[in-house]
């Protein structure tokens, strides 16, 4: 296939040249052709480069003429709908973009495309604005500068299902020759589009920043103290710098931004990683944040679907909040503005992954709300989004997700970072109005519904065989009986593949919940040690999330419990 790929008179210059160089390393010609770049229910991710296994212009226009063979078999209203389209900052993603929306056009799908940089809520909710059949979103979310990535949504403007996914891979895989799909070229920036591509910008913008501020909780607070709080933001080169900082306006909160980091950078130069989960990614912001005495810290990631954030602890030094932090802070919130304001619904559920904090479960409990667990990825808790609005029988409150993911309100259906921006940003200017510090706030949930510590862990792979090691980890698991790590009893054991929890009494029970290869250790009090492979890059991801009366005795049961976890995965 290298050797194909080499000689073939319709490979670019580019593509020559970064070939020619790698002539006689075999390993990463192996990496490199050894495998095609696996098309799954979050699209495609990989290290952006030439061979069927990298990101490039050739394996996007593949996996886009795919997707118009699944539009084109479902009818011309289909491809009347047609796709949105939108990039984040990324190295080469709006070449990628432009090649996406070339090859659709050609097949006579309409395409919407954006005038630039737009992150994934603002993908999502244009998608549902304009009852588009699906959308591509081209980023690699939080991944490094190598990487880039290729989203696919369903028009409800969730990632797209399990089931649709499968249908696009079977067209995809009918295509051997990367070189010969027909697209055409888009001059846009110079007036030129062809007769199905349609530009898209400011008036998707406007009613997604309406759509937004019809879901503020707190407008006494922010009207008295928006303008007057100390709020750090960066974008990290990203595409949230404007939507973010529009909507704070809109809203009447004044916030700083980081200068150095609020345009775009295809290298993101000044992080190793543009992921905001990390403190050291947030460094910059909590250096000036220092310097002009702000207590808050917001950061997002390229594509604007993840939000960290770091704050002042008693101690006056900043603390990085960790994705089940934030999203317990931003749940309780929720909940005790609705209450207060006498807007919380009798039928309102709350959504997260099932390898999300425990502590959720508490929460909603105290305020009468149902909540559902769902497998890790977003796109599932968009389908329960979904399912109880086709009868109104559920009304959707909060979604969130370990990994800096949340969601309020259904103008989309994904992760998004702009909405949990200005809630969490709303949310300071409440406290600050109550006379008291969001890091103090923490502190009361924890003395209210007990500690709960939750630690993440992720073991590295390589090679074009992690994903198969990964599985083979989590499958052996499942031929080893546990009946307790160290002291603590394990109290059930769910296998979310086969969909069976097997409870340590000796019973089973059916577990209504997708297929997904994981394997989940309920433990007594209400902890619980999860793995997985992850869905987006070759770590196996290993969650504890441990109860306790105190971080103290939090953080000796972590040390128990991970020990023993270790001791089971090195059998």
């Amino acid at each position: 296939m290298y050797d194909n790929w080499l000689s073939n008179p319709n490979l670019n210059t580019e593509g020559l040249n970064e070939l020619s160089k790698i002539k006689t390393n075999d390993k990463e010609i192996e990496y490199r052709f050894g495998a095609e770049l696996e098309f799954g229910t979050a699209g495609m991710r990989g290290l952006i480069g030439y061979g069927t296994n990298m990101m490039n212009i050739y394996t996007v226009r593949r996996a886009t003429k795919g997707l118009a063979e699944y539009l084109k078999s479902l009818g011309n209203n289909a491809m009347k709908r047609g796709v949105v389209i939108s990039y984040d900052t990324r190295n080469k993603s709006e070449i990628f973009a432009k090649a996406a929306a070339g090859v659709l056009s050609a097949n006579n799908i309409n395409v919407y495309l954006f005038d630039d940089v737009r992150p994934v809520p603002m993908l999502s909710f244009a998608v549902r604005k304009l009852s588009a059949m699906a959308g591509i979103m081209i980023t690699a979310s939080h991944n490094p500068k190598e990487y880039n990535g290729y989203k696919v949504y369903g028009d409800d403007g969730a990632q797209m299902s399990p089931e649709a996914t499968e249908e696009v891979v079977k067209y995809i895989s009918e295509i051997k020759d990367f070189f010969t799909i027909k697209d055409e070229e888009l001059m846009y920036n110079k007036g030129m589009v062809n007769q199905y591509v349609t530009v898209i910008g400011k008036s998707i913008d406007n009613k997604f920043y309406k759509a937004l501020k019809k879901l503020t909780l707190s407008k006494t607070a922010v009207k008295k103290t928006g303008k007057n709080i100390k709020l750090v933001y960066t974008p990290i080169h990203g595409s949230g710098y404007i939507p973010v900082m529009t909507i704070l306006k809109k809203i009447g909160i004044k916030a700083t931004v980081v200068e150095e980091q609020k345009n775009k950078d295809i290298n993101f130069s000044t992080v190793q990683v543009p992921n905001p989960e990390y403190k050291e990614t947030l460094s910059m912001g909590i250096a000036l944040a220092n310097k002009i005495k702000a207590d808050v810290v917001l950061g997002t990631d390229p594509d604007c679907d993840r939000l960290g954030v770091a704050i002042r602890d008693t101690n006056g030094e900043f603390v990085n909040l960790s994705g089940n932090q934030t999203g317990i802070l931003l749940l309780d919130y929720i909940l005790t503005r609705l209450k207060e304001e006498n807007k919380l619904p009798t039928n309102g559920f709350v959504v997260k992954s099932f390898v999300t904090t425990g502590m959720a479960k508490a929460i909603v409990e105290d305020y009468g709300v149902e909540l559902i667990e769902t497998p890790v990825g977003f796109k599932f808790i968009g389908e329960k989004i979904k399912l109880y609005e086709k009868d109104n029988s559920k009304q959707f409150i909060f979604g969130f997700e370990e990994s800096c993911g949340y969601l309020r309100g259904t103008h989309c259906r994904d992760k998004d970072a702009v909405v949990a921006s200005m809630l969490f940003a709303e949310m300071v200017c409440y406290y600050t109005y109550k006379n008291i510090s969001v890091y103090d706030r923490l502190l009361n949930i924890y003395d209210k519904y007990g500690y709960v510590l939750d630690k993440n862990v992720s073991i590295a792979y390589s090679g074009l065989n992690a994903m198969k090691e990964m599985n083979s980890v989590v499958d052996s698991l499942k031929n080893i009986k546990v009946e307790k790590f160290d002291i603590f009893n394990v109290v059930a054991i769910r296998d979310y593949f086969s969909g069976i929890r097997y409870i340590s009494d000796g019973t089973q029970e059916q577990l209504d919940i997708s297929k997904t290869n994981c394997i989940y250790y309920e433990i007594e009090n209400g902890s619980f040690i999860c793995v997985r492979p992850s869905g987006t890059e070759p770590k196996l991801k290993i969650y504890y999330s441990i109860k306790a009366n105190d971080i103290k005795t939090a953080e000796r049961s972590y040390v128990k419990l991970e020990k023993a976890f270790n001791n089971l995965l090195n059998k």
